[in-house]
C-alpha cells in the first residue's frame, strides 16, 4: 500500500511515500536517499518495495529544495538534511509509529549516522555505498570548489543535472566529525559494493572500524554505486530484512508501541483543550488505529491483526462492553458498600454476539439482528439467600445498561464547509 504524506521540517513542507504491507506491520524504518537524487530513485523505491514485502513500512521522502519538497536547495546543507530526518521520524511517531530501522543510501547513509542519536526508538541503522562523512561529498565537484570559496557559491552538475552549490554548504560539511560513530548503542549493517566508483569502499572499511560491536559488513558485490540493477536492490533488502529481525523483535516493538502510548498520553492533548466528559477520537496510521483522548487519558484504539489492524488497542465492541461492564461492578460495589455487604471483590465479565433468534427471522436484513450482550457477574464474599436476586437486579440499574436499553439518539454534524 503506498500513501502520499506530507510534514512539516522547519518552515518547508516535506513530500514522502510511505509504503506499508497490506498485513500486519512488523515495525517501521526511514529510508535517506543519495546527495541531489529524491525518493523516487530506482535504488530507493526499489529497496522500499522489497522490504514492504518482508513485513516493512517505509517513509521515503525528498529532502528540502528536492523532488516536490518545498525549499530551495542552494540554501540547503548537511545540517538541514538532518534536521529533515529528525522530522521524518517525528512524523512518524506521531502519526504511526517510530522508526525502529534507519536506512541509508549514500550521503543518505551518513546523515542516518548523524541522525540516530535523535532517535531513540531506533535499533538498528543500516548505510549502503556512504561515506565515513559529509565532506566526502566535495568530490563530487572538486573542479568548482576554488570558485565556490572565491564567488560564495557555483553551479555544478551532478548525475547530468546543474544543481547551485553555495559556499554555506561547504563550511557546513567540514563542521561535521564522526566521533558520533563510535558513540551509536545501536545495531550497524554497513553495505558497499568493491567497485563502487562514487564512494570507494574503503570509506566502508573506516565507518566499520570506528562503529562498537554489534556491527556488521556485507560486500554488495558487483552492484554500482546507484543499485542500478534490480537484482542488487533487492538483494540488499532481502540482507537488510533477514539481519534487522535479530535486533528487532516483535515483542521488543511491542514494548517500544506500549512506551509510546505512556509519553503520549501527557502529550497528546492538555487537559484543558477537552471539556469533561468529551471524548476525542482521531486517526493514527490512517487505517484501523485511533488515537482516543479524554480530559485525564488517552489510549488507543483498534482492530485485531485478523482483519487488518495492528491490535495496538481494544476494538470497538470492545470499548463498549469495558464501559458496560465497569459501569456495573462499580454500581454493585456502591450498593454493597451502602448494604454493608460482605463482599470482597467483584469480577464481570461480558461477551457480545449477535443472536438471530425466531422472533427476528422478519428483519428486512442480516444488519437488524438481535444484539445480544452476555454479562456474567461474580463476587467474594458472602449473601444471604434473599439478597442474591436483589444483587443481580441492580446490576440492570448501572446508568450505562439503562442507555444501551434506551431508544438512543446519536446526533452527527459534519464540521467541514461544502
Amino acid at each position: 500500500m503506498r500513501k502520499k504524506v506530507e510534514f512539516i521540517s522547519g518552515e518547508h513542507r516535506l513530500s514522502g511515500l510511505l509504503e506499508s504491507p497490506e498485513s500486519e506491520v512488523k515495525f517501521y524504518a526511514l529510508f535517506a536517499h543519495c546527495f541531489t537524487c529524491g525518493k523516487d530513485i530506482a535504488a530507493a523505491s526499489r529497496i522500499s518495495r522489497a522490504l514492504v514485502q518482508k513485513g516493512i513500512a517505509v517513509l521515503r521522502f525528498d529532502f528540502t529544495g528536492l523532488g516536490n519538497s518545498d525549499g530551495d536547495f542552494a540554501n540547503s546543507n548537511f545540517s538541514s538534511n538532518i534536521q529533515d530526518l529528525i522530522a521524518a521520524a517525528d512524523f512518524l511517531r506521531t502519526e504511526y509509529q517510530a522508526p525502529r530501522l534507519l536506512i541509508g543510501h549514500s550521503l543518505g547513509g551518513a546523515a542516518v549516522l548523524g541522525v540516530a542519536q535523535y532517535v531513540e526508538e531506533a535499533s538498528a541503522v543500516v548505510t549502503i555505498g556512504a561515506p565515513l562523512d559529509a565532506a566526502h561529498v566535495a568530490k563530487n565537484f572538486a573542479l568548482q570548489l576554488d570558485d565556490i570559496e572565491k564567488n560564495g557559491k557555483a553551479e555544478v552538475n551532478l548525475a547530468g543535472r546543474v544543481f547551485t552549490i553555495e559556499k554555506q554548504f561547504l563550511d557546513d560539511i567540514k563542521r561535521y566529525d564522526t566521533r558520533h560513530i563510535g558513540q551509536l548503542k545501536k545495531a550497524l549493517l554497513v553495505m558497499h559494493s568493491p567497485i563502487d566508483s562514487t564512494v570507494n569502499i574503503s570509506e566502508a572499511e573506516k565507518i566499520y572500524q570506528a562503529a562498537l560491536h554489534p556491527k556488521s559488513f556485507v560486500s554488495l558485490d558487483d552492484a554500482d554505486h546507484l543499485l542500478t540493477n534490480k537484482r542488487d536492490a533487492e538483494y540488499a533488502a532481502d540482507v537488510i530484512a533477514a539481519w534487522a529481525g535479530r535486533y528487532i523483535t516483535y515483542a521488543d516493538n511491542a514494548n517500544h508501541i506500549a512506551k509510546h502510548i505512556a509519553e503520549t498520553a501527557s502529550s497528546k492533548y492538555d487537559k484543558n483543550e477537552i471539556a469533561k466528559g468529551h471524548v476525542i477520537v482521531e486517526e493514527k496510521n490512517h487505517k484501523f488505529t485511533q488515537h482516543v483522548s479524554t480530559n485525564s487519558h488517552y489510549w488507543l484504539a483498534d482492530e485485531p491483526e485478523s482483519v487488518g489492524g495492528n491490535n495496538m488497542g481494544p476494538d470497538p465492541y470492545e470499548h463498549l462492553l469495558a464501559g458496560l461492564g465497569a459501569c456495573t461492578a462499580m454500581t454493585l460495589r456502591m450498593y454493597a458498600e451502602r448494604k454493608n455487604l460482605a463482599i470482597k471483590h467483584i469480577k464481570v465479565e461480558l461477551t457480545h454476539s449477535r443472536d438471530y433468534q425466531q422472533d427476528c427471522q422478519k428483519c428486512e436484513s442480516e444488519s437488524q439482528g438481535i444484539e445480544a450482550i452476555v454479562r456474567k457477574i461474580s463476587f467474594v464474599g458472602e449473601l444471604e439467600t434473599a439478597q442474591y436476586a436483589r444483587f443481580l437486579a441492580i446490576a440492570d440499574k448501572c446508568p450505562v445498561h439503562k442507555t444501551l436499553h434506551n431508544n438512543v439518539k446519536v446526533v452527527s454534524t459534519l464540521l467541514n464547509q461544502a
